[in-house]
């Protein structure tokens, strides 16, 4: 089976490292065609793993877009419309790695007869996307893909509820390497040291690009209710940067970290590549999406580190996490609730610990990345002609 995958970004977000996973299951047949250049090529070569530049730059159409600002990018969309159909010769099945790539892969589809897998890795909902974004992204998943991969439960009942085929519609989790999320005691501690970080400061990391959604400034303000000695004893982590046009959220989250009087509390760290390294020199991760998360993908990466794990109790994140068994869950938005469970896991380690490794066996169980990899491969089987 050759495969033909279509992304739409140079950026190696969330999405992009699960196709990378993929992928690499199918290095010797497949090739992954992204529609701008950028650093998530480079990841992609670094591993052996095909990949193509189909532009420069994307087209600028976002989830908010209106049809007339759909409409403007028809022409960028002619042009990779016309890269695909030359590419797709060469290929058995079309792979639609996100919403804007679906379009792109459903056309190449209707053209060149070849199947098309649509990896709805996105809420589909006017939280996020404009209302003909969404019409056109169920309209097209419906008639043009012979399979449909949810990325949580939470992302298919959303699906369902647009409008979409519940048939064609399958639940596969993100898949992990655990071998991946391996440390080195000596690495994490120098980083800590590097990090300027005191002996017995209990750490807090917030691990996704800086968005208001993301909710980084739920934490801090969390952070700022707690009472003052025990405030004093926490450092939190941002790490992550603006990946489309949000530096003002990150000016105004900058703002509010020294109107709090927290400049000694809070580090910004920008975008890191030690990911594993940072999640296992923290004490906690939180993740405080105020909006429902497709599946949470920094969760069971904290997890597979062995650091315990507080979410958001919405969307995919409550799908990973058993309360109070492999995690916590917090409701979206509450920086009080927030504070309060901050408070109360700074003063039981012990429980913290036991916490951690229970969700790190669960974790290395349930969202392995073979397991991942066999039950997409029975899926894009079935979608091939007889």
């Amino acid at each position: 089976m050759r495969i033909l995958f279509l992304d739409q970004s140079g950026k190696p977000g969330g999405a992009e490292l699960s196709l990378m996973d993929l992928a690499q299951a199918y290095r010797d047949r497949c090739l992954v065609a992204l529609f701008e250049d950028g650093p998530f090529r480079d990841r992609l070569e670094q591993v052996q793993i095909p990949v193509t530049c189909l532009a420069a730059q994307g087209m600028k159409v976002s989830k908010d877009s209106s049809w007339w600002q759909s409409l403007g990018s028809i022409g960028g969309l002619l042009s990779l419309l016309k890269q695909c159909l030359r590419l797709s010769r060469d290929y058995d099945l079309l792979y639609a790695n996100t919403s804007k790539a679906l379009v792109l892969g459903a056309l190449t589809s209707k053209l060149s007869g070849r199947p098309l897998v649509y990896h709805l890795r996105d809420i589909l909902s006017r939280e996020h996307f404009s209302r003909s974004n969404l019409r056109i992204a169920v309209t097209l998943a419906n008639s043009c893909a012979s399979a449909i991969i949810a990325n949580s439960q939470a992302t298919r009942d959303a699906f369902i509820q647009a409008g979409g085929n519940a048939e064609l519609c399958h639940v596969v989790y993100n898949g992990f390497d655990p071998a991946q999320y391996k440390t080195n005691a000596e690495e994490v501690q120098w980083l800590r040291k590097e990090l300027g970080i005191p002996a017995g400061q209990f750490v807090i990391g917030h691990f996704s690009r800086l968005s208001p959604w993301k909710g980084q400034h739920v934490l801090i303000d969390a952070v700022a209710q707690m009472v003052p000695e025990l405030r004093s004893r926490i450092t939190v982590l941002l790490v992550g940067s603006a990946l489309f046009g949000e530096d003002d959220y990150v000016e105004q989250l900058q703002q509010r970290v020294e109107q709090l009087g927290l400049g000694e509390r809070v580090q910004f760290l920008g975008f890191r590549s030690d990911i594993s390294q940072l999640m296992t020199a923290c004490e906690l991760v939180v993740h405080s999406s105020t909006s429902p998360e497709p599946f949470g993908r920094v969760i069971v990466e904290a997890m597979l580190c062995g650091t315990p794990v507080v979410a958001a109790q919405a969307g995919g994140a409550v799908e990973l996490i058993e309360p109070e068994a492999t995690g916590w869950l917090a409701p979206p938005g509450d920086a009080v609730g927030l504070s309060q469970l901050l408070e109360r896991l700074l003063g039981e380690p012990e429980l913290l610990e036991q916490v951690a490794l229970q969700a790190r066996g669960v974790s290395r169980d349930r969202f392995h990345l073979h397991q991942t990899q066999q039950q997409v491969e029975q899926l894009l089987e079935r979608c091939l002609p007889l």
